[in-house]
């Protein structure tokens, strides 16, 4: 935009704020005019709302403009309970190794009394051209693919002194690269402090990284690169924009230049062109005297934030292999306790009014998998449980008679078999729909919630898909088979 052309802009635009200004200033005579024409009462009255809403608008402001408090950093369980989890999940074989070896590796670092330094952020940010700045002699490999580096990789320096560990981790926001990305974000908690690498404004993603981040308290620095394409003014502000966005989480805001390659065509004297290609100087000085002053304590005075990361971290994972191992067994312990239903439906022929006849069974499952979840549960709490089953069933008798019917014609070798079968299939589809909706509602509430364990009963038996009817005939085939094969 031009000189002459801003210069008509801004003329324009005080004319229209003084226009506004005077007829908001008319505006507001008019109205006290009117004002005091109006009786006592109705001027006190009105006068009170105009007060209110005055009041109210400012405690609004006020509690808008109030100083944040700081975000309280993540904390971890005590070591202890920790390894108990992770060493039943193992005894359970759930896969836990990983789990395993992050509590060895944390132990490993500690005992190395070596400083880590993790260097984060999205890809194509200049990471591995900060990397190859701050590590004479390291050389990433590049990938024209998108983010440079593919894995962690650590590179060992003394020159910032003695101790010194890098590590390169892949960047994040690739697409296709969750797992790199989940990498990522665990070296950079196993590190004793963290470089975020952005190159200009936050983006939302990176802001919720930062956040991330933050929530764990560590020593937290963002360089923000390729300080060396723009004027003073330009970095000027947008280091203050980037300060705002950071909202006070890392201990330093700084610009960066990580240097390396720039590609440029350069015409020549005759009028032909050449493709150029030319080194960047690296300008990262200040991001080496802000890890200086934060790290100056050593590695031992910052091992209690770093270990405090990597064990919420694995208090996280922990967690998420619980609900997996546990979503498994109540797959197996539902699927026991239906074929079980349907072995001792057999002899049945007419399945009669109350289909939940084998109370013991219905009680057994309930308990195992309150077991499973942890959820003490009292034999008048199972009761009411089954009581409130049997009501739900009475008035759906037909609903389950008219699926289980159905569902029995898509297989003819079953349909044929007579009121047995029904009766047999009616006795799955009630446990397998009372086991999944008991087991959704002790993973989500931690406790045995009648109503909402009766309402997700009666979504699943109204509601079911055709892989499930499948799988609830297969079983039913398998116990005919067991039951009519002949004994050794």
């Amino acid at each position: 935009m031009s000189r002459r052309l801003r210069l008509l802009v801004t003329t324009v635009g005080l004319a229209a704020l003084a226009w506004l200004l005077l007829a908001s200033i008319e505006r507001a005579i008019a109205l006290a005019e009117r004002f005091e024409g109006l009786p006592q009462g109705v001027r006190w009255l009105v006068g009170g709302v105009l007060l209110l809403l005055v009041s109210l608008g400012a405690a609004v402001t006020v509690w808008w403009l109030r100083p944040r408090r700081p975000r309280a950093p993540v904390t971890a369980p005590d070591r202890t309970s920790l390894e108990a989890r992770i060493a039943q999940l193992r005894h359970d074989d759930a896969g836990v190794e990983e789990l395993r070896s992050e509590l060895t590796e944390l132990d490993r670092r500690r005992a190395s009394a070596r400083t880590y330094l993790a260097v984060f952020g999205e890809i194509s940010t200049g990471k591995s051209s900060l990397i190859a700045a701050m590590v004479p002699g390291a050389a990433p490999a590049s990938d024209a693919r998108g983010g440079t580096t593919r894995e962690v990789t650590h590179y060992e320096t003394s020159a910032w002194g003695d101790g010194w560990t890098i590590a390169d981790v892949p960047g994040s926001a690739e697409a296709g690269g969750e797992a790199r990305e989940r990498l990522a974000r665990a070296e950079a908690l196993r590190a004793h402090a963290v470089v975020y690498v952005c190159a200009g404004d936050l983006t939302r993603s990176q802001a919720e990284e930062l956040r991330w981040l933050g929530d764990f308290g560590k020593p937290l620095v963002l360089a923000v690169n390729k300080a060396d394409q723009w004027t003073d003014i330009e970095r000027d502000q947008i280091l203050q924009h980037v300060r705002e966005q950071a909202d006070g989480i890392p201990d330093a805001v700084l610009a960066i230049s990580a240097g390396g390659e720039e590609r440029f065509t350069r015409r020549l004297a005759d009028g032909s062109t050449e493709d150029v290609t030319r080194r960047r100087p690296a300008q990262w000085q200040p991001l080496r005297d802000a890890l200086r002053r934060l790290l100056a304590a050593g590695p031992s005075a910052l091992e209690a934030q770093r270990e405090n990361a990597v064990l919420a971290s694995l208090h996280e994972r922990t967690g998420e292999r619980e609900r997996a191992y546990r979503a498994d067994e109540a797959e197996r312990i539902v699927s026991r306790y239906s074929r079980r239903a349907i072995v001792g439906a057999m002899a049945a022929v007419a399945p009669g009014s109350d289909l939940v006849i084998q109370g013991a069974l219905a009680a057994s499952m309930v308990r195992a998998l309150a077991s499973l979840y942890d959820v003490r549960v009292t034999d008048v709490e199972v009761d009411n449980l089954l009581r409130q089953v049997r009501m739900t069933l009475r008035t759906g008798t037909s609903v389950v008679l008219a699926v289980a019917g159905n569902a029995l014609k898509a297989f003819p070798g079953l349909g044929t078999l007579g009121g047995g079968v029904l009766h047999a299939f009616a006795y799955a589809l009630i446990f397998d729909s009372f086991g999944r909706a008991l087991a959704a509602t002790l993973a989500e509430r931690q406790a045995l919630d009648q109503a909402d364990a009766g309402e997700r009963m009666r979504e699943l038996l109204s509601e079911v898909d055709a892989s499930r009817l499948r799988r609830l005939a297969d079983l039913t085939g398998e116990a005919l088979r067991l039951r009519h094969e002949p004994s050794d």
